[in-house]
């Protein structure tokens, strides 16, 4: 299915390309050398053109976004998915606990890639699985998918200048502070494929902040808010294990099954710039069942990192785990 955008070219914009005018855009390189090999891709009042064509005060600027590849290697497998916010550029969607994203060995037909494979391809035209963040298996919440090229470039984008903010809600063993900051590096494991650790030499930056929200006494367990400012792989259950407070059920890094079947672990919140419109979105998945169940009484719906202070502040974050830190407790 072709992606149309059409632009209404301002008198702040007189005189550039259509290449200039569409970079300012978030077009990538690549996606505007897609478009000078695509055949009428770029018209100016309805007028094939080429990207170097000068640009006037209300002209009319048409990109047509033809995709010439298919995700085909992935089985289209009908099932139930809950979708949060779905428009013509992006969907983001609340996936349960144990649910892979990708296809991988012993998992071809049961993966969120399946479920949208057969969403997507019911609207019409070929279907590409582009997934902008990521969960594991065992990580249950939301999920956003970039549905054409543009937006792929454009969230990818926000990605990398960490613009896409993500936050987390875990089960943690133990009572850690009221919030504090963790940063320490994390490199695979020696040996593993799947395993991180933390590793102050060969390590990539890692920090991540959070916020006490619940502790229960009788199980030793405490609910957590989380944000990220990078996103190492298994990064919330490699820094909570590092200050030992690890989350339960996590079958890697702490496999203790007494209180949930699975990691503890939920993205609750994302906040971005819509790829085309520049509006903020701000998506919210409530606790699962799983968790709820050990944490019942409601959140305050204010409850955020969000909002905490850029500068990382003493009243923000007043413990910082730094390496050194990291290195002295249990893992």
């Amino acid at each position: 299915m072709n992606t149309i955008l059409t632009y209404t070219i301002r008198e702040t914009d007189e005189h550039k390309s259509v290449s200039a005018f569409l970079q300012e855009r978030g077009y990538s390189s690549r996606l505007l050398i897609h478009l000078k090999n695509t055949s009428h891709s770029l018209l100016v009042n309805d007028v094939p053109v080429f990207a170097c064509h000068i640009l006037h005060t209300a002209d009319r600027l048409t990109v047509t976004l033809a995709e010439k590849k298919d995700s085909s290697q992935i089985l289209p497998v009908p099932m139930k998915l809950a979708v949060v916010y779905e428009d013509e550029h992006l969907i983001v969607i609340d996936k349960p606990a144990g649910m892979p994203v990708h296809p991988s060995q012993g998992h071809y037909e049961n993966t969120l890639a399946n479920g949208a494979a057969y969403y997507l391809r019911e609207q019409g035209g070929p279907f590409v699985f582009r997934a902008v963040n990521r969960l594991d298996r065992d990580t249950s919440g939301l999920i956003l998918l970039a549905k054409n090229m543009l937006s792929s470039c454009i969230l990818s984008q926000q990605v990398k200048m960490r613009s896409i903010h993500r936050e987390y809600l875990a089960i943690v063993c133990g009572r850690p502070p009221c919030c504090g900051t963790i940063s320490l590096p994390i490199a695979r494991k020696s040996g593993s494929t799947i395993e991180r650790i933390p590793d102050i030499t060969g390590g990539e930056r890692a920090v991540t902040h959070y916020r006490t929200l619940r502790y229960d006494k009788n199980t030793d367990l405490s609910l957590l808010t989380l944000s990220l400012e990078t996103g190492r792989t298994h990064q919330i259950r490699v820094h909570m294990k590092a200050i030992g407070h690890p989350i339960p059920g996590d079958f890697l890094y702490h496999p203790d099954y007494r209180y949930i079947g699975r990691q503890a672990l939920h993205s609750a919140r994302l906040r971005f710039s819509h790829p085309v419109t520049g509006k903020t979105l701000e998506l919210k998945s409530p606790l699962p069942d799983d968790m709820k169940r050990l944490f019942p009484r409601e959140l305050p719906q204010t409850i955020s990192l969000f909002a905490a202070p850029s500068d990382n502040s003493s009243l923000a974050y007043p413990r910082r785990i730094s390496p050194s830190q990291g290195n002295s407790r249990p893992m």
